[in-house]
């Protein structure tokens, strides 16, 4: 199965979500020009790290975030993968992704669930508990957020699920840049999947944002990468690739669990 999808490097206005809402369409319609099947958003692009004014600032129940994918993934019948928004939900507030199809049904919603301190995110925010499930074309793939992908057991978990592609929405500093390339393409490798991470770019008021959103293959290869300035650009997987791999080294099958689990 070939799968278009379009990778949209935003450039985050910190705190200020109309900003942010009104500059999505732009991306949107992009990708739908370049026939895409589906847009990806980075995490949090509607107010950024502003985490100490998120009682003002996050959406709230998401509310806005998915009245206005629906209504692009119905305008330009196209999947829009959220990234992930600041929400805020019985007074509690998540990192929470949203999934819509080309008609702009919800398909998933998943919470962060690894919270990272070096940004706070443990001091303001609940982390999520449940994994995500959807499909790309008839393709099963799950979502991870940022900090999410330096936790192994975790996406394996989900990869036992039966996800073939990862989808990571992230704000990862310029200084970790190698980090983030080398633990996407280690994600990839031991899950035997693609991965397509899409990162922010640009500044907040304590980091600078690196860019190099990537599509990575089974076998670790970059098939797109980005720089580090606000872009979109498009790219076509071909998710057979994954079949030819993980039938030449059947690493699920060859698992121990009796030893680890």
């Amino acid at each position: 199965m070939k799968i278009t999808i379009a990778l949209a490097q935003m450039d985050i206005s910190f705190g200020k979500p109309a900003e942010n809402f009104s500059k999505i369409e732009s991306f949107v319609a992009q990708a739908a020009s370049e026939h895409a099947d589906i847009v990806v958003f980075p995490e949090m692009w509607n107010t950024g790290y502003d985490l100490s004014r998120f009682d003002d600032i996050a959406d709230a129940n998401g509310s806005q975030a998915l009245h206005v994918c629906q209504a692009l993934a119905q305008k330009y019948h196209i999947m829009i993968h959220a990234g992930s928004v600041a929400t805020k939900r019985d007074q509690q507030f998540f990192n929470t992704t949203y999934v819509f199809n080309e008609d702009g049904e919800l398909l998933t919603t998943y919470d962060k669930v690894h919270l990272f301190g070096l940004m706070r995110e443990d001091e303001f925010l609940t982390p999520g508990n449940a994994q995500d499930h959807f499909e790309v074309k008839g393709t099963p793939a799950t979502s991870v957020i940022c900090y999410d992908i330096r936790f192994p057991e975790w996406l394996r978990t989900l990869s036992l699920s039966g996800s073939r592609i990862i989808f990571v929405p992230a704000e990862w500093p310029t200084p970790r840049i190698p980090q983030w390339r080398t633990l996407l393409a280690a994600r990839a490798i031991e899950n035997q999947s693609f991965v397509v991470a899409v990162n922010r770019v640009g500044a907040d008021p304590d980091n600078h944002f690196g860019g190099h959103s990537t599509v990575i293959d089974p076998l670790g290869n970059e098939v797109l990468t980005l720089g580090d300035d606000e872009e979109l650009k498009t790219v076509t997987i071909n998710t057979s690739a994954m079949d030819k791999v993980r039938g030449f080294m059947p690493v699920f099958a060859d698992r121990r669990p009796d030893l680890y689990e």
